[in-house]
């Protein structure tokens, strides 16, 4: 009988396991929109103990790790589909953002990261004075005031 192989199926195989595919995608998936003044970003992280994520803000980049510990050698397992280890990954976060600000929550599997729009990005009017006035913004309290030259 003749067998006709593809050596690279294998590598194929193992590309999809790591980054994922349109129809399952890699180990922490996620979802992000902007709602009022703050932007919204999960992750599905089901089986993950609250214990093992860790979240790190440096600059403007965020990164999330989490872990899901092995499986207890002593099972005899018929299927292991779900990834296991420590596995993270990192958001490159525009300068509009306050990562000063960013809360973390974590329930039923799902990471909800809530990062508020920064004071300096938020849309602010600017009066036009008259003769030789100049306009300037107050930019901590986000008042107007008129400065005479």
């Amino acid at each position: 009988m003749l067998m006709r192989t593809d050596p690279f199926r294998d590598i194929d195989r193992f590309a999809q396991q790591v980054f994922g595919t349109a129809a399952r995608p890699a180990v922490m998936p996620m979802d992000a929109w902007r709602q009022g003044e703050e932007f919204v970003v999960e992750f599905d992280l089901p089986g993950i103990d609250v214990d093992s994520l860790d979240i790190d803000i440096e600059r403007n980049v965020v990164t999330v790790r989490a872990e899901r510990p092995a499986v207890d050698p002593d099972r005899e397992m018929l299927a292991t589909e779900r990834p296991r280890g420590v596995f993270s990954r990192q958001l490159v976060l525009g300068d509009n953002l306050d990562t000063e600000k960013i809360e973390a929550s974590y329930r039923e599997g799902v990471l909800r990261l809530r990062i508020p729009v920064a004071e300096r990005a938020k849309p602010r009017k600017i009066t036009v004075g008259r003769g030789d006035a100049h306009s300037a913004i107050d930019e901590k309290a986000s008042q107007r005031e008129v400065i005479n030259a």
